[in-house]
């Protein structure tokens, strides 16, 4: 699925020079809404974890990542090279997303298999495809929402326009403009939704020590539940996810106050900051208050 799959293999994800070429636009507009969401940490972790959830609780989808994968076997590579997809597609040059996006495409084309109960699944089809595109932005849209900063209908419809020329690129032509096209979507999936052992097995890879370092280990839970706090009623209802709700306040005030702080402090070393170098722009550029 769109940055989620790849041969078993452990390496790290390849270096991206962001920098250049010098003055080359992305496919998402510097002044996006897009790239203020994508710069913060929380709203990548929390949001990630959403879409995954979402992502699992489809059974074609969830097969194809689950056997395809390295998730189950080594999740730390898998998380840093779905990361890199992610920044690569919303910061990189345009020259150098499509490239990328042309070479995850290519590895989904071999892609495919039946579920276990028999159900036939192409990583390219584009009802997946549009699935695993429509999570992806809510999850990460909701996160930084919810625990950074409220965003207006405005901006969150334009999240959605923002990303369908990566959509297309990735092979989902049906991928939602606004938010009320992702709650469409959403509704036509849900009756195929359902419940397995492998989001249980999910949901203790991101609470065990595998994902944060050391340091973050005690985000680990309610960045969990925060993630799952977003997640939509009908699905929360179909996941059996009990013993990690609800989010304490005190949690979501965690998630909030760190959501705030990493908005407004510029890491002159990731991707957000060097792709504003990128384009003559201030380091602080996204990191402003609005």
């Amino acid at each position: 699925m769109a940055g989620k799959t790849e041969r078993r293999t452990s390496k790290s994800p390849p270096r991206v020079d962001f920098t250049r070429p010098a003055g080359e636009a992305a496919l998402i507009a510097a002044d996006s809404v897009s790239w203020r969401v994508f710069k913060n940490p929380v709203a990548l972790f929390v949001g990630g974890i959403t879409a995954v959830l979402l992502e699992f609780a489809e059974p074609r989808v969830r097969t194809g990542v689950w056997e395809h994968t390295t998730f189950r076997t080594d999740p730390l590579p898998r998380l840093q090279r779905t990361g890199l997809a992610a920044m690569v597609t919303v910061y990189a040059a345009r020259s150098v997303s499509e490239r990328m996006i042309a070479a995850v495409t290519r590895m989904h084309e071999r892609v495919g298999g039946s579920t276990p109960d028999g159900r036939a699944y192409r990583a390219l089809d584009p009802e997946l495809m549009n699935w695993v595109q429509a999570t992806a932005s809510f999850g990460f849209l909701q996160a930084y929402h919810h625990f950074v900063a409220p965003l207006s209908a405005e901006d969150r419809d334009r999240f959605y326009r923002e990303a369908l020329p990566a959509a297309r690129l990735y092979g989902a032509p049906g991928a939602p403009s606004s938010e009320s096209e992702q709650r469409a979507l959403f509704e036509r999936m849900y009756p195929q939704l359902e419940d397995h052992p492998v989001v249980g097995e999910f949901l203790d890879i991101m609470q065990s020590n595998r994902v944060l370092p050391w340091p973050l280990h005690s985000l680990a839970v309610p960045a969990l539940r925060g993630a799952i706090d977003i997640l939509p009623g009908e699905v929360q209802a179909v996941l059996d996810l009990g013993h990690l709700r609800p989010l304490p306040s005190w949690q979501r005030a965690m998630l909030k106050y760190i959501g705030r702080a990493t908005d407004r402090i510029p890491v002159r070393s990731a991707a957000p900051a060097q792709a504003c170098k990128r384009m003559g722009l201030p380091a602080n550029y996204l990191y402003r208050r609005r």
